[in-house]
Formats: C-alpha cells, structure tokens, sequence
C-alpha cells in the first residue's frame, strides 16, 4: 500500500476562502438578478478578500499561482459585468467592448496556471517542496495561535 500524504492549511485561510466564495457568489447573484448598485459594491469585498487571500499563501508557490489565477478571473467577471451593465459590452472602441477586453485577465490567469501544470507541478520535488511549505504555514499558525 503507498503512502498517502495530507496537504492541509490553516483553518484561518480556509474559513477567508470560504468567505470568498459567499461574496463572489451574492455578486454574481447580483449580476443575474441585474442589481447593479450591489453587484457594483460586491466588486470591492470581493477583489479585496481574493487579492487578502494571495497575499496570506504568497510563501506556498503552488497555492499563490491558483490564487492569482482567481484574481485574473474575478477582474475578468467583474469586467464582463460593468461592461453588461452599462452597455459596454461591445462596440466600446470598434467593435471592441469590455467583454471581450475580458479576454485579456482571463488569459492571463490560464497563461499562469499553464505555467504551473506545464513546468512546475510535474516535478515530484516540487511537490515535496510544495507540500513541506505548506505544512509550515500551518505549524506557524498554530504557533501564531498560542
């Protein structure tokens, strides 16, 4: 029987990243329920939790890569949003409009994960690397919790 390995983070982390989920999900609500005033705000806790969340992973590659790739998809969403809301979707310069100047973070956030997949995460010792720096972070949560 191989060995199976656990890979954990801090309670803390996953509790924002839960919270993330619940203010992306009442934006986008917004959005499908074209409450523009909320959808609107929604942009703020949203981006700002998603960029909170980058930053607390930024000493574990494997997870700050996927977190910035988020950031680039929620500028992509909020981007494709205002641009429904008021009518910039398309012919905004030409036939250009914010959808598909939403193609360009969403790019970028598959150009990142791409780079992962392709160079990094198919090297066991980037894995094991991977796997002790997160368990790091959890040691020092639990020691940051004493």
């Amino acid at each position: 029987m191989s060995e199976h390995k656990v890979y954990s983070i801090p309670a803390r982390f996953r509790r924002i990243e839960n919270l993330h989920i619940l203010l992306w999900l009442i934006k986008d609500l917004c959005w499908a329920l074209n409450y523009k005033t909320v959808a609107m705000i929604m942009i703020v806790p949203t981006m700002a939790v998603a960029l909170m969340i980058t930053w607390q992973t930024r000493h574990i590659l494997s997870e700050v890569l996927h977190n910035l790739a988020v950031v680039f998809w929620i500028t992509a969403n909020c981007t494709w949003m205002v641009g429904e809301f008021y009518g910039w979707d398309e012919n905004l310069i030409g036939e250009i409009g914010l959808r598909q100047l939403a193609v360009i973070p969403f790019s970028i956030g598959l150009m990142i994960l791409a780079y992962y997949y392709i160079f990094l995460a198919s090297k066991a010792s980037f894995r094991e690397k991977m796997f002790h720096k997160a368990e790091e972070a959890v040691r020092q949560e639990i020691r940051n919790e004493k």
